[in-house]
């Protein structure tokens, strides 16, 4: 049996090489850009307007005052959209101008709308009424200011968010090149496995599926569900494992006949392959007989998860997504750091996924309370959690108000930190 921390060092020096595509920005979503990518254009493409105002030369300024006022002609109106006025500009001129509208040359300076005075009037204005020096550039955004062109945008290993998707469209950049996602078989395993809703009390419901199945668009991976595979049935499980070799599936992930049963047949199918990395059994709870294989020369992987539901859940979230996240050039999670508020027990060399509730204080801290019912079975603490709370190992006590390292259960802190 090994420690976690070993089972991750194995994990990341297992990578199989995941390949490239090119999407269209508005369906990148949820994918992981495979290089930098710069902006194409200055953004604002041109000096505009920050307000709707008027446009005026603050030189035309200089001298005015309340006792010494100018009358400034309106030459027209520029909305945002509008191709810019192409005419020399004369002194004591002034145009109309939109928020975003692109300001001509001749022009340094706006006038917000509400500090306009008309002339002769407000319904049929010919002339604004200037009474103060007015500041250069003001109410301007500038051409440039936010991004210049071949400005990096967004690094490499970035999980694409609506936000990122707001800037590429913005920005003008239609296509880009983002990670393939990881196309994962999966099976259960056991004769006592059903996919109906009614059984009998010796059966059980097929859940493990639907819950990766569910995890996908979070996660980042493509799923394919390969059935139910029966006590006996090694010879398939071996037959699927060569078809995976000639196939676009990267990973097969098993729940189930992975411990020391005499049934669990995958840890000797896998075996018999030839392997460059291989680990079964960590120092972990829940989920310790969690297996993992790297096949030689074949650029394909293999997890069995326990087939315990939430020792799989746990498995999934801890080993196969972070091993996902490597293969997808993306760093490590951050833990979300909370106070913890209740002491909790565990064997010193075994580190513990344990379901927890996060919330926030009226302070603003964020404190993480460790639910009663934490043995593997137990599916009500599962359901009123959300979030785990991992526990390293070499540390048998956990007092109230200890900082403790918490990671969501259905989506990437990635999202957030």
């Amino acid at each position: 049996m090994i420690s976690y921390k070993q089972s991750r060092n194995i994990l990341r020096k297992s990578k199989i090489i995941i390949g490239n595509e090119i999407l269209k920005s508005a369906n990148c979503l949820n994918r992981v850009s495979a290089s930098n990518i710069f902006c194409k254009v200055d953004n604002p493409v041109g000096n505009n307007s920050a307000f709707d105002g008027y446009a005026i030369n603050s030189m035309d300024t200089k001298n005015l005052s309340k006792k010494k006022n100018r009358l400034f002609k309106i030459l027209g109106t520029i909305a945002a959209g509008d191709k810019p006025l192409n005419k020399k500009i004369k002194k004591f001129q002034t145009l109309e101008i939109m928020t975003g509208g692109i300001i001509p040359k001749g022009f340094d300076t706006i006038i917000p709308i509400e500090q306009i005075v008309f002339y002769p009037n407000k319904r049929k204005p010919e002339h604004i009424v200037i009474d103060k020096k007015i500041k250069k550039y003001q109410y301007i955004r500038f051409k440039g200011s936010d991004y210049k062109k071949n400005d990096l945008l967004i690094k490499k290993g970035t999980i694409l968010q609506p936000r990122h998707v707001l800037a590429l469209k913005t920005l003008g950049i239609k296509f880009i090149k983002v990670k393939k996602k990881p196309n994962i078989l999966f099976f259960s395993t056991g004769n006592e496995i059903s996919n109906q809703e009614k059984i009998p009390n010796w059966k059980v419901r097929n859940s493990n599926s639907y819950y990766i199945q569910s995890l996908h668009k979070s996660f980042l991976f493509n799923f394919k569900n390969g059935g139910i595979l029966r006590d006996k049935h090694e010879a398939i499980f071996k037959k699927e494992i060569k078809k995976m070799f000639k196939s676009r599936i990267d990973i097969i992930l098993t729940s189930g006949a992975v411990s020391a049963g005499k049934f669990d047949f995958v840890p000797s199918v896998v075996k018999k392959f030839n392997l460059s990395n291989y680990f079964k059994n960590v120092a972990i709870r829940p989920g310790k007989p969690i297996l993992f294989a790297k096949i030689k020369r074949k650029n394909k992987a293999i997890f069995g998860l326990p087939g315990n539901p939430i020792s799989s859940a746990a498995c999934f979230r801890f080993f196969v997504y972070p091993y996902l996240l490597g293969l997808l050039g993306i760093k490590d999670e951050k833990p979300i750091k909370a106070i913890l508020k209740n002491e909790f027990n565990k064997k010193i060399n075994f580190t513990r996924f344990v379901k927890s509730k996060i919330n926030t204080t009226k302070n603003g801290k964020i404190e993480v309370q460790i639910l009663k019912g934490q043995e593997s079975f137990r599916i009500q603490s599962f359901i009123k959690s959300n979030i785990w709370t991992l526990l390293p190992s070499g540390k048998t006590k956990f007092k109230k108000k200890e900082i403790v390292d918490c990671f969501f259960q259905n989506y990437s802190n990635k999202n957030l930190i």
